[in-house]
């Protein structure tokens, strides 16, 4: 049995090989402090959990959901009240809201949606694999606009050929960035918006770790810009903020033509949001905030712990922005090794399992990230692991 040709065209999975990688170092019996994937380590907040178990116990939230019902109303004005209160960004809950099964599936359907055969699209690298491998599915064409460290990973636009720009049909960005943790203002977003004026490309932000911002810095959306929504939507989640990962929710908002044919294509693919975590997600969105400002103020202390430790054993790491990620070039003393290989040597050496640049795409060589989801306690531990390998004899 043969594969599609566009499934032979996508790398392994970044988490298959993470998993991979844990799973052979346990059968070794070897004890790993699980730096590798994004999943956050706390629990979802008791009145988020309340309020699913409430609903849950209402058979008429059993059924299957249907668009623009009570429920998804009630969700999607949850979701444009907390852009109007975060960003001022106005939204129309009706056309300019969908919820989605987490920010990934929207992100993949959207070059389902959009791209065909001898589309283009345009996706920085290092990038979320999604933003790449959901191009590939869809059987549309893949350009890399390489980031780098000296341009503080953001992408320079205006070096695209214009024989490229003909082509191309969409443009990914996202700021909060995973993984380099980069960051920027709204002038990036002005500055996208003038090379963007003329051009026919829809531009998709994924604006995943807006919340999750240290040291005053306060992320921006690309909304914000005047004129933006014209041909622009933003995905969000509430994985991240509100520690929901599993629960399966993310929304995304912004052009209303682009969302409908979002919308029209996930209509043949799932029936929505099972009710009860659509009540849970408005509690969220609309309760109490101080959940997510705990939440906050537990990843700034894991930021500073390890990148503090890291920088002590001579491992010389920025401090992060923003995200619960830490992106570190690797070391001198490793740096013949490609990404895979250092990830390798540190999982199968002291146990620390981290995420190999090169998943994150052709410019990811030459780092891996650090997913600060152990208590303080274990990021001390991987430390004191990390500094016996730099100092083992090559």
């Amino acid at each position: 049995m043969q594969e599609a040709n566009r499934m032979k065209r996508l790398p392994l999975y970044l988490f298959t090989i993470i998993d991979h990688l844990k799973e052979e170092a346990r059968q070794k019996g070897i004890d790993i402090v699980d730096l590798g994937m994004g999943n956050p380590d706390q629990p979802t907040p008791k009145h988020i959990v309340d309020e699913l178990c409430r609903q849950a116990k209402h058979t008429e939230n059993h059924r299957y959901p249907r668009p623009n019902e009570p429920a998804e109303m009630k969700l999607k004005e949850a979701i444009a009240n907390w852009y109007k209160d975060r960003f001022n960004v106005d939204l129309d809950p009706k056309s300019e809201v969908l919820p989605l099964i987490g920010s990934k599936e929207g992100v993949a359907h959207l070059s389902l949606a959009f791209l065909n055969h001898d589309d283009m699209a345009l996706v920085p690298s290092p990038a979320y694999p999604v933003h790449f491998n959901g191009v590939i599915m869809a059987g549309g064409i893949l350009y890399n606009i390489p980031m780098t460290e000296e341009n503080n990973f953001i992408p320079d636009l205006r070096s695209i050929n214009n024989s490229v720009l003909k082509m191309s049909k969409l443009l990914f960005l996202s700021y909060p960035h995973n993984p380099t943790t980069s960051v920027v203002d709204l002038g990036f977003y002005q500055d996208v918006a003038r090379w963007a004026k003329a051009k026919d490309i829809i531009i998709a932000s994924d604006l995943a770790y807006s919340d999750i911002v240290f040291d005053g810095y306060k992320a921006p959306s690309i909304l914000q810009v005047k004129g933006m929504k014209e041909k622009t939507i933003e995905f969000h989640t509430l994985s991240k903020s509100y520690n929901m990962p599993g629960w399966r929710i993310g929304y995304a908002v912004g052009n209303k033509d682009i969302l409908a044919s979002l919308a029209k294509t996930k209509s043949y693919i799932d029936f929505g949001i099972f009710r009860p975590i659509q009540y849970a997600a408005v509690k969220a969105l609309s309760g109490s905030q101080d959940c997510v400002k705990r939440l906050v103020g537990m990843y700034k202390n894991r930021r500073d712990v390890f990148v503090d430790g890291l920088n002590s054993i001579g491992w010389k790491v920025p401090r992060p922005k923003a995200t619960f990620y830490v992106w570190a070039r690797i070391p001198l003393k490793y740096d013949a090794l490609t990404s895979m290989e250092f990830a390798e040597l540190l999982v199968n050496e002291v146990g620390v399992v981290v995420a190999p640049g090169t998943g994150f795409g052709e410019y990811g060589e030459g780092y891996v990230r650090f997913a600060l989801v152990e208590p303080e306690e274990k990021l001390k531990t991987a430390v004191e692991r990390i500094k016996k390998l730099l100092a083992m004899k090559s």
